[in-house]
């Protein structure tokens, strides 16, 4: 298993916590997602053997948040 941060754009509600965490968390492999509303950052935990940052990166982004690095 594998913990990586995504830094997104400043998130703007409280509710894109779990929009996020709901669209990341049904990625395979994907064991753990968090948050991090005021620092806009996304905590992921998972196993490299079936998925990846970019791909991670990719769920995000097609939510509508720009990811600034991973």
């Amino acid at each position: 298993m594998t913990t990586k941060t995504l830094r997104l754009e400043p998130l703007t509600c409280p509710s894109c916590i779990h929009k996020i965490e709901k669209a990341v968390s049904k990625v395979n492999g994907v064991s753990n997602v968090e948050v991090k509303f005021h620092s806009s950052k996304v905590k992921v935990t998972f196993d490299e053997q079936k998925t990846d940052p970019a791909s991670l990166a990719s769920t995000v982004t097609n939510l509508g948040y720009q990811v600034l690095s991973y």
